[in-house]
Parts: C-alpha cells; structure tokens; sequence
C-alpha cells in the first residue's frame, strides 16, 4: 500500500509541476500583452529595388521561424514612402507565374528578437529583363486570384489558411518597382490567458493531491484473531503470552449458577459439578410442600 501512495505521489507531481511552471510562463507571456489583448512587433525595415517583396509559403515560415503564431490572429500593416502599401494571399503558383517575369525580393526568413525583427531577403537584380511587361500588368489590385488583400493592412487566420500554399506578397497599389517598407505585425491570442489559468489552477490542484497521499500518515491496522478456546492455549504458546490477559481477553468472570426456588441452602454456591446439565435435572417446580399435621385440640 505504502508503494502505492507513493508511485501515485510521485506521478502527481511529475504532471502537476511542469504543468504550473508552464501556466506561470503563459501568465508572465499574456501580461506582456497591449490593453486589447494584441502582441505586436516592428519589422526592420525592407527595401528592394524590385517590384514585390514575397513571403513563398505564409504556413512553412510561420511554422518554422512562430509556431505560436499559428493558433491566433495575425494581422500585418505596411506603408511606403508614398502611403499605404497593397498586401494580399494567393496561391504560390498563381503569385509565381504573375511575378516571374519582373524582379521582386524573396523572404527566407523572419527571425524573433528584442526590438525590430529582422529580415532575411534574396534580392533580385537591380534592372528588369529584357521584354519585362509594364508597369500597368503588375498592378495588383487588377489581378483575380487573391484570397486575403488590404490597402495598408491585412488579417487573416493562419490555422483556417493552413495546408494551401499560400504567398504574401507586399506591394505598391501602382505595382511601381524600388519599393521602401515599414512593416508592423501584431498578433491577437485569445487563447493564452485562459490556457494559463487552466494550467495554473491544475497544477496546484495536482501538487496539493500529491501532498495528501505522500504526507498523509498510515493507519496500523488491527489484525482480529478468530479460535476456538481449546485453540487459545496454543495461540498463547505461540505468541509467547502465558495467560489470556496477555492477549487483551478480560479475565473470565465467575460464571452463575442456576439456584431454584426451593433448593438447598447447601446446594448454592456448589461448583460446576453440582450444577444441573439440562432442564431435566432440575427438581420439580414448584416444590412439594411437606404434609401438614393436625393442629392440638384447643381443649387439650
């Protein structure tokens, strides 16, 4: 029993403590949050001489580089020089077949850090192929085969958009190349606060059940022995006791004895042997009277 409480102790503490370390985490993470529950970051600012800068695949970066970001709602705002800037989601292929013949800068990776987040970009060659389209087909508005856009800003759901191969792509509204950007992302998690919570009160709950069954003293059991009374004197001898009193028996009282009305005076108080063994050995009820003899003559 002893091992018992302890292995459960012992797997009620494994659970309930990284359960309360995390939840402390999450609290302290959630604290750091804007009044309206949002985390946002700056972008280092990204400039190209290009026309575009293009995120390849939205979920495999986020994936890679902000797991956490994947289980809330993001939102990204951009500006140029000249004001708003265009952001939208396509299909990877669509935004590749569109972009391939004009140069546009590729992310390969956004790392987190204290202060601006810096940007790590492949860029493209300064000039445009020769026979490169005008400016007016990469107008981006003009094209049909967005999912998510905005003028200055855009906010999607990373987990509905999951598994598409979806591109960002950032932009001037005029399609225009030597493109200067100030990006912002920010990140709404309404899920945090109350992971924390659950987490905290769980692992204290879990914590405080470990204490019960590890610290909670065990009760000596009381082992209740059964026999016959020709077997005491041999249970005696075994446990090294020479009387009943050594067991905790009481001593035997002295047992009554059976006095009719009518029996001797010399008879009470005999011993066991004197004592009637049935109902048939007792005398009869009610005693025989003896005769009574004729009273004197009063003349006499």
């Amino acid at each position: 029993m002893r091992f018992v409480r302890a292995l459960v102790g012992m797997l009620l503490l494994v659970v309930g403590i990284p359960a309360l370390l995390l939840g402390a985490g999450l609290w302290t993470v959630d604290r750091q949050s804007a009044p309206d529950g949002t985390f946002g970051a700056q972008v280092e600012p990204v400039r190209t001489p290009g026309h575009a800068v293009v995120v390849a695949d939205v979920d495999a970066l986020l994936r890679a580089e902000a797991p956490f970001t994947r289980q809330g709602r993001l939102r990204l705002t951009a500006r140029t020089a000249d004001g708003p800037a265009f952001l939208g989601l396509a299909p990877a292929d669509e935004v590749r077949r569109w972009l391939a013949p004009v140069p546009h800068a590729t992310v390969d990776r956004v790392a987190l850090a204290r202060g601006p987040l810096p940007v790590r970009l492949t860029d493209p060659a300064a000039a445009a192929p020769a026979g490169s389209p005008s400016a007016a087909s990469t107008v981006p508005i003009d094209q049909p085969f967005w999912v998510r856009e905005g003028i200055g800003a855009i906010e999607w759901n990373p987990a509905e958009l999951a598994g598409r191969g979806l591109s960002l792509v950032v932009m001037r509204p005029d399609g225009r190349a030597d493109l200067a950007l100030d990006l912002r992302a920010e990140l709404r998690a309404g899920w945090l606060g109350p992971a924390a919570w659950v987490l905290l009160a769980g692992g204290v709950l879990l914590i405080g059940l470990a204490g019960l069954v590890l610290l909670r003293p065990i009760r000596p059991r009381e082992v209740v022995f059964v026999v016959e009374p020709d077997q005491v004197p041999v249970l005696a001898g075994r446990l090294g006791v020479s009387s009943l009193s050594g067991l905790g028996a009481p001593e035997p009282s002295p047992e009554r004895q059976l006095v009719s009305v009518g029996t001797p005076a010399a008879a009470i108080g005999a011993g066991p042997a004197d004592r009637p063994t049935t109902l048939a050995d007792l005398p009869p009820w009610p005693p025989e009277r003896p005769a009574e003899t004729g009273r004197p003559d009063a003349a006499d």
